[in-house]
C-alpha cells in the first residue's frame, strides 16, 4: 500500500481521503507515538503516562468529519489528542514540537481534496515511519484496551505561532513601518497569519480574499499568476510595495512587484538564501535545494559565502539532516514556492518567508533585492515518454547529454543536470506522476537551448523502445 505522496496524503475525499482512511491513519500515528514514548521511556528520557498528538485542519468543509475520524483514530491507539482547531499548516508543525501531529489539509488541491499530513518535532514524517503508516492501515491494527484509549482537549497555539514569527522576522532587515503589501489569501489559512504577522511589524496590509472559506469562491487555491490576476492588477494599480499569494494552507507563497508581475520563485529563493547565509555567522553556510533550482540561487550564495546542497523534490528534510550530517550548518532550504527556515524551525512556512521578505523589502525594496540577481529566460518542456521505458531512456541520457554537451560539468545523481561556465544549465529528469520526461532549462538562448537537449531526449526515448 502506497498512501504517502511528495506532500503527505492527498486526494478526493469521497472515494480517497475518506473517514474511515483518517481513522486507520490516526489509529497508526498514534501507535507510532505511543511506541516511540513507551521507547523513550525504557531509556529514562520520558516517563509520561500518555503521549501527545496535536491535530488541526484547514477551512476545507470536509475538514471537521476527517479529523473527528482521526482523533477517533488517536485516541483508541492509547494517546492523547491536543486539538488546536483551524490552522495554518506551519502553525500545527510549530505546535507539533516534542511530540507527533497531524494536519488535515489538501494544499492547493481543489475544494473536492482533503490529505493527510502527519508530524513528528517540528518536522513531516520521512520516508521509513511514513511506510510505517502504511502498514499499520493495510493490516488494519484494532484498537488498544478500553481501559488505556487516550483523551483530548483544546490548545490555543496561533497566537504562540504568530509571535513566534514575529520574533523571528525581526533579526532580519529594518522595521517594516511605511511598507505597503497586498496579500491574496485565497480564502485559505494565511488569513489566520500572514496579515496578522506583518501588521504587527509594522506594514499596512491589504487583504483580498482574507475570510476562510473551505469551496474557495475568491480564486482557485493554487497561486499561479493566472489565479492571482486580480491581486496582480490590484497591485499594479496601488500603491504598494510588492504583494504575497498563498496557498489554502500557507506553506506556499507567491511574490508579485510593484508593477503586478509574479517575480520568479527562484528568484526569491535567491534573494532569501544569499541573506540567510550572509546574516548566518557560521563557517560552512549551506542551502539545501533541489535539482530544477536556478543557478541563479547558487550564484547569489556562492557570492555571499555559502554553499548548495541538492536534494530530490519532496525531501528537503532528508537533504537537511545529510548535510548537517557532513559538517555544514543548513542556513535556509528550498523547493520552489516553499521554504524552511531552520532557525525558526524545521517545517515549510510561508507565513515566515512573507515576515522575513517584507522586513528586507524594508530595507532594501524589492527592486534592490532583485538587483544582484541574474535572471536568465527559464524554461520547463516535456517530452513524451511511456513510463516503461524511463529507466532505459535516462540510463541512455546519462551517456548521451554529457556526448552532446562535453563542454558542461555533469551530475547524475537526481536525473541529469548539465551546468555551463557561463551560468547556463539543463536538468533532465522523468516524471514520478505523468508518461512524461521533463526538460528544465535556463540560458540567455532559452528556446535553442531547450530545443537542443529535448532533441536528444527524444532521441534516448526512442532509443528505449528499439
Amino acid at each position: 500500500m502506497e498512501l504517502f505522496g511528495t506532500a503527505g496524503i492527498r486526494g478526493p475525499a469521497r472515494e480517497r481521503v475518506t473517514p474511515e482512511l483518517a481513522l486507520a491513519v490516526g489509529r497508526a500515528v498514534g501507535v507510532d507515538a505511543v511506541e516511540s514514548i513507551e521507547t523513550e521511556a525504557a531509556t529514562g528520557r520520558n516517563t509520561a503516562e500518555n503521549p501527545d498528538v496535536v491535530v488541526g485542519r484547514d477551512g476545507r468543509t470536509t475538514g471537521p468529519a476527517l479529523a473527528a475520524a482521526v482523533e477517533a483514530g488517536i485516541e483508541s491507539a492509547g494517546a492523547d489528542v491536543r486539538r488546536v482547531g483551524v490552522v495554518p499548516t506551519p502553525t500545527l508543525a510549530f505546535a507539533s514540537r516534542g511530540r507527533h501531529g497531524v494536519m488535515l489539509t489538501a494544499s492547493h488541491n481543489p475544494p473536492t481534496d482533503n490529505g493527510i499530513k502527519v508530524f513528528v518535532d517540528g518536522e513531516e514524517y520521512g520516508r521509513e515511519r511514513e511506510e510505517r503508516i502504511e502498514a499499520r492501515v493495510e493490516a488494519g491494527r484494532g484498537p488498544t484496551e478500553w481501559d488505556a484509549w487516550g483523551g483530548s482537549e483544546s490548545l490555543d497555539v496561533l497566537s504562540s505561532y504568530r509571535s513566534a514569527v514575529v520574533k523571528y522576522a525581526e533579526s532580519f532587515g529594518e522595521d517594516a513601518a511605511g511598507i505597503d503589501v497586498a496579500v491574496d489569501l485565497g480564502n485559505g489559512m494565511g488569513a489566520l497569519g500572514t496579515p496578522q504577522v506583518l501588521r504587527e511589524l509594522g506594514a499596512r496590509v491589504v487583504t483580498l480574499n482574507g475570510q476562510v472559506d473551505g469551496h474557495f469562491p475568491g480564486r482557485e487555491s493554487k497561486p499561479t499568476p493566472e489565479t492571482l490576476a486580480d491581486l496582480r492588477e490590484f497591485v499594479a494599480d496601488g500603491a504598494f510595495d510588492f504583494g504575497i499569494g498563498h496557498d489554502g494552507d500557507a506553506d506556499r507563497i507567491v511574490i508579485v512587484d510593484a508593477d503586478g508581475d509574479v517575480v520568479h520563485e527562484d528568484t526569491v529563493v535567491a534573494i532569501l538564501a544569499s541573506h540567510f547565509v550572509s546574516a548566518s555567522g557560521v563557517s560552512d553556510p549551506v542551502v539545501v535545494t533541489t535539482p530544477n533550482a536556478s543557478g541563479r540561487i547558487d550564484e547569489r550564495v556562492r557570492d555571499a559565502g555559502g554553499r548548495i546542497e541538492r536534494i530530490r523534490l519532496g525531501a528537503l528534510h532528508e537533504g537537511i539532516a545529510s548535510a548537517r550530517a557532513d559538517g555544514g550548518d543548513v542556513v535556509f532550504a528550498a523547493e520552489p514556492w516553499k521554504h524552511i527556515h531552520p532557525e525558526h524551525g524545521g517545517w515549510i512556512d510561508g507565513i515566515a518567508s512573507a515576515a522575513v521578505l517584507t522586513r528586507l523589502v524594508a530595507a532594501e525594496g524589492l527592486d534592490g533585492l532583485r538587483a544582484p540577481v541574474t535572471e536568465r529566460p527559464y524554461r520547463k518542456v516535456s517530452v513524451d515518454c511511456p513510463d516503461e521505458r524511463k529507466t532505459e531512456a535516462m540510463a541512455e541520457l546519462e551517456m548521451t547529454l554529457p556526448e552532446s554537451f562535453p563542454e558542461a560539468s555533469v551530475d547524475t545523481e537526481y536525473g541529469v543536470r548539465l551546468e555551463f561556465d557561463d551560468g547556463s544549465w539543463t536538468l533532465v529528469r522523468p516524471s514520478g506522476t505523468e508518461p512524461y520526461v521533463r526538460v528544465y532549462a535556463e540560458a540567455d538562448e532559452v528556446d535553442a537551448f531547450v530545443a537542443a537537449v529535448s532533441d536528444v531526449v527524444a532521441a534516448a526515448v526512442a532509443a528505449a523502445d528499439s
